[in-house]
């Protein structure tokens, strides 16, 4: 039997609504128009009861019972017109949370429409248009005023402004100069400029948020209902009620009349719109939460473990000296460890490509390129096998310790070379974020890393850290997220770079420093944050506390006001067709305070 959607099934009461006013009233059949609603409503009820049973084989107990009995007691004593009332609302309920589902990702969609799809080529001082996909590394873009920047690149000639707020939410203009990397999807100022390709279409800052989007949609985003929550004590509430009332009365009527107060519209409908409207600002201020259900669990986090180069440490590493070995020329140790890191997006791999371009040490393209995960790159440069990362990996059979400074090692043709060596730079909103942190009720901070011990441990005192677990590979850190107590979850993860994102898909939420971190990360992550920012993990946190404070304060005022209406109702105050109606006040009430999670309580989000 084809299975209709909400909306589907919602259009369909309407039509029957219409047939049957048209029975009582313009053909004065009103026992015809008592069946047919009699028979829609059955149905309907009798489709709720069997999903409210599956409900109940998974473990989990909904308000629908509430809404079946409603709608039960209505038919069967007669008020039919009040059970059409309630299967109005409450299909339009379900189908006002499947639209909540597909727009909890709206204003990303977005970018889909302005996806760049071609890029102006120099090839031989004459410009051909081609498709993004056709672009090269190394391949010289002219962007046009105004215009999307086609692709990730170094600006090589020229100087302008742009506009990147549609991937990091900074909505303020960016000076751009030679030298400097643009990505693709940001716009271009009032000036022309050349770039450099830096990567492929495919691996570009603009296509990760793209295929981020086109997930949420494949997997449409999971609302907790709320109101589940006090499902047992209301249900139980509105039956004593309604039984009181038809006892004390003798009136079935009674009944079906508290019953039809007591139906849950509100209370389903209250949440869903909270969390949507929580997602809607967390996109607003960098934050791409995929489902709803991330919001509830980052509302309350006890344990946040983070990786520290490329999230503790800022994207701005710079190499500090190069320590080439015994007879190795320093120029030639550079230009093979850069050109081999160039296509890597982590940032030891960036800052070596950015000092060898700075030193005009030419670089050659790699090929076979491989990144063994936790360990290094591996490639073939100028026809030698090139090795670059750690010293394990670079030398297999060495004897020396590594140094205690974050340093990358190099071997060519399996001769150890010598080694960069970096000035590690703490991000400098980390030690507010992790008091932020403490002060919103996160227990226990923890740093997870692959890096040496004694960096990790300097690292960690400095932004306040007291828990430290170093030369980690990435199943250790996988091991040690799962080996955090139940007393001590939601676990939450923060990294960046392809080692973390196994890591990232362990934890509760694994939330991915997505501006420039790899795709695999953003890719495994429950929650990216697209402005390169620290600060927006404790911004996180705040945002769903309040949406889901906002939520639960929702559902306890419809909560609330159908107690009062129940009770009013119990003495046959509210007939039955005027308790309906007065559902539609509980939905606007529950709705407009439940929008109050789309701007939130704080201005912790500028």
């Amino acid at each position: 039997m084809k299975k209709f959607s909400h909306r589907q099934k919602l259009f369909m009461i309407l039509a029957v609504a219409l047939v049957a006013v048209l029975l009582q009233y313009a053909f004065k059949q009103a026992l015809a128009a008592q069946i047919l609603v009699t028979i829609v409503g059955a149905g309907i009820a009798l489709s709720m009861l069997i999903e409210m049973i599956h409900t109940l084989k998974s473990g989990r107990y909904g308000v629908d019972l509430l809404a079946i009995i409603a709608v039960v007691s209505t038919l069967s004593v007669g008020e039919y017109w009040a059970a059409m009332v309630i299967l109005v609302m409450l299909v339009g309920g379900d189908a006002l949370e499947d639209y909540a589902s597909r727009k909890a990702n709206s204003e990303l969609k977005a970018l889909l429409d302005n996806s760049p799809q071609s890029a102006h080529r120099l090839m031989n001082d004459q410009i051909e248009d081609v498709h993004v996909d056709q672009v090269k590394i190394g391949d010289t873009i002219v962007v046009k005023p105004g215009e999307l920047v086609p692709i990730d690149g170094e600006i090589i000639k020229g100087n302008t402004q742009v506009n990147e707020s549609s991937l990091t939410g900074e909505s303020k203009p960016i000076d751009k100069q030679v030298g400097d990397q643009v990505m693709s999807g940001s716009l271009n100022g009032d000036q022309a400029i050349v770039i450099k390709a830096v990567k492929l279409a495919r691996d570009s800052q603009y296509q990760k948020l793209v295929a981020l989007v086109k997930e949420a949609e494949n997997t449409p985003a999971h609302f907790v209902r709320l109101a589940d929550r006090y499902a047992v004590p209301f249900t139980a509430a509105a039956l004593v009620i309604g039984g009181i009332a038809w006892i004390v009365s003798k009136d079935p009527s009674r009944f079906a009349q508290v019953m039809v107060v007591a139906s849950p519209c509100p209370l389903i409908l209250a949440a869903p719109v909270a969390i949507v409207s929580g997602m809607s600002r967390a996109s607003r201020s960098g934050i791409i939460v995929k489902t709803g259900s991330v919001l509830e669990k980052m509302a309350h986090p006890k344990t946040m473990a983070f990786d520290k180069t490329g999230t503790i440490t800022s994207g701005q590493l710079t190499v500090d000296h190069l320590e080439p070995a015994k007879g190795i020329d320093i120029k030639e140790l550079l230009h093979f460890a850069a050109s081999a890191e160039e296509q890597s997006p982590h940032i030891l791999a960036r800052s070596t490509v950015a000092y060898a371009q700075a030193h005009q040490i030419p670089l050659s393209s790699a090929s076979e390129l491989k990144e063994v995960v936790g360990n290094g790159i591996l490639a073939i440069v100028d026809g030698r096998q090139v090795k670059v990362g750690k010293l394990i990996f670079a030398d297999p059979d060495t004897t020396q310790k590594p140094l205690s400074q974050t340093a990358i090692y190099v071997s060519v043709d399996d001769q150890y070379w010598g080694c960069v060596i970096f000035q590690d730079q703490i991000r400098p909103e980390a030690p507010r974020t992790m008091e932020q942190l403490r002060q919103l009720g996160v227990e226990h901070l923890v740093m997870l890393t692959g890096d040496q011990k004694a960096i990790a441990q300097h690292v960690a005192k400095l932004v306040g850290i007291h828990e430290v677990r170093a030369d980690l590979l990435p199943e250790q850190k996988i091991a040690a997220l799962k080996n955090v107590p139940e007393d001590r979850r939601p676990v939450v993860m923060v990294g960046d770079g392809v080692n973390d994102a196994p890591a990232l898909a362990t934890a509760d939420v694994g939330i991915a420093m997505g501006a420039h971190g790899s795709t695999a990360a953003s890719e495994s992550a429950d929650l990216v944050i697209v402005k390169d920012d620290l600060h927006r993990v404790a911004i996180a946190v705040t945002i769903s506390q309040e949406t889901m404070r906002i939520a639960q304060q929702a559902v306890l005022i419809g909560i609330g006001i159908c107690t009062v209406l129940m009770l009013i109702a119990a003495f046959g105050i509210i007939p039955a067709f005027i308790g309906a109606m007065l559902q539609e006040v509980i939905d606007t009430v529950s709705i407009l305070w439940a929008l109050r999670a789309r701007h939130g309580t704080s201005d912790i989000d500028d």
